[in-house]
């Protein structure tokens, strides 16, 4: 059961512009799923669902898709969140507008890059920590001109 109220969670936010939990949870409810808050909670976090700027002055779900080619390639909608990348040692700091900070965690979380050894976001601010300096240095430089080249 966990698996077809999952698959239909992807299929929903993949398909409409899904803005809260309780929206979710009715369009579930209308297809017979039985779920409550915390169940739908758990599968955001499971499937690593996030919220992007809609453009409109709201915020929906998405699934993050994270490599596209073997390259890192982070969705506009997140890349637009990005305001300024910096790096010392083996970290790197990712400032962000207000409230994205953990669409693009939950993206780095996602990148299947054994450098990575994890990150932790606050409302604004992400520290992503690298296994060693030169990853940081690797790493650091892709986001900048990442966000760079959509200015």
């Amino acid at each position: 059961m966990k698996n077809k109220r999952q698959d239909k969670i992807l299929e929903m936010v993949e398909r409409y512009d899904i803005e809260t939990q309780e929206e979710l949870i009715t369009r579930l409810r209308e297809l017979g799923f039985d779920v409550t808050q915390a169940t739908i909670s758990r599968d955001i976090r499971e499937l690593k669902i996030t919220k992007v700027s809609t453009g409109k002055g709201g915020y929906k779900y998405v699934v993050p898709q994270i490599y596209e080619g073997g390259n890192l390639k982070f969705q506009n909608a997140l890349s637009e969140s990005i305001v300024k990348v910096d790096w010392a040692m083996n970290q790197i700091i990712i400032k962000t507008f207000p409230g994205m900070a953990q669409a693009i965690a939950a993206a780095i979380d996602g990148i299947d890059d054994p450098q990575i050894l994890g990150c932790v976001a606050g409302d604004d601010a992400i520290i992503v920590v690298m296994r060693t300096v030169s990853a940081a240095e690797t790493l650091g430089p892709q986001l900048r001109q990442r966000i760079r080249s959509l200015g």
